[in-house]
């Protein structure tokens, strides 16, 4: 949550820069036509895309949406701001679940659907990041709930490979909290099912392990407002058609990845636990804001540098 409030912080920051440039003092004096201006000189100052604009523009009415429930501007206000509309191939691209989203997400899971197949999912997803192929090939006999972690294998013979084939086959730990959901979701609530090779799936449907498109459909399902009761624009629930503010299990990964990065666990050591290369890794799935990284650079450098004053500190004093 706290890395979230820091990215809207950031970016509300160049609100309050341009609101001093044009000197806008009074909240109660902006309009439509102000928001309007804001977001060109966005673009043009920050030389955005149209995926880092969206994301600006969200904030912002967000921003606005709260400003206008205490009376600080027009309560209309926010309608006002237009949000770029994303190609899908570039949505797709820089789609992710945020942290305090997917967080609010698992906890309603975890009240209203505790153990269900769809909070075993995505609660499997979010902490390992691993792929679909890679939840899909977990077996009973591959979590261990004493030590706490997942053995995953390359097994194409019997149907569930791996992407990078035995390279990708590695051990992954797992929280105390998943591993009581784990164990929950297996005696209380997983159907005993045996599949043609004689293998006991870990997430499993009618059709004995669970395919790929229903991991997709179910992780849609989670994902949608609606699924929480919240509104949910063009929402076609009851349908197979994917709401517009639904996510796809890639975007779950990626989210997750940027959220351990984010959490200053070593680029190495995300990369091993999520079976991907530093190339790939920086190329395609950390959406940590520029912003971000800056302030992760200074409070590492500043914690080395408190360091280094302790330890000369520590020499003089012996």
């Amino acid at each position: 949550m706290e890395w979230t409030v820091r990215g809207h912080r950031y970016r509300t920051n160049h609100f309050v820069r341009w609101c001093d440039e044009t000197d806008i003092d009074n909240m109660n004096d902006l309009a439509g036509r102000d928001i309007h201006e804001y977001r060109l000189w966005r673009k043009e100052d920050g030389d955005l895309n149209t995926v880092s604009l969206q994301t600006q523009m969200c904030t912002i009415r967000v921003f606005l949406r709260w400003c206008g429930s205490i009376e600080a501007v027009d309560p209309d206000l926010h309608t006002k701001v237009m949000v770029s509309q994303v190609p899908p191939e570039e949505q797709q691209r820089d789609e992710l679940l945020e942290a305090d989203r997917a967080e609010e997400i698992l906890a309603y899971l975890s009240e209203f659907h505790y153990a269900s197949i769809k909070h075993v999912l995505l609660a499997l997803l979010w902490e390992t990041g691993m792929r679909i192929g890679a939840a899909r090939s977990i077996d009973l006999k591959d979590i261990d709930l004493e030590d706490q972690f997942l053995t995953l294998k390359h097994r194409p013979e019997t149907g569930t490979p791996l992407k990078n084939g035995a390279g990708g086959e590695r051990l992954v730990a797992i929280s105390s909290d998943l591993a009581y959901l784990l164990e929950d979701y297996m005696e209380n609530t997983r159907p005993e099912q045996t599949d043609d090779f004689g293998r006991e799936p870990l997430l499993t449907s009618r059709q004995v392990r669970l395919s790929q498109s229903s991991v997709r459909r179910y992780v849609y399902d989670v994902t949608a407002p609606c699924f929480r009761n919240l509104e949910c624009p063009d929402c076609q629930r009851g349908t197979q058609a994917k709401c517009s503010e639904s996510v796809t299990p890639h975007a779950v990964r990626r989210g997750s990845i940027t959220h351990f990065l984010t959490e200053d666990v070593p680029t190495e050591v995300v990369g091993d636990r999520m079976d991907v290369s530093r190339k790939i890794l920086d190329k395609h799935y950390d959406r940590r804001s520029e912003e971000v990284k800056l302030e992760q650079r200074r409070s590492y450098l500043e914690s080395a540098e408190l360091g280094s004053i302790k330890s000369d500190y520590d020499t003089k004093h012996e």
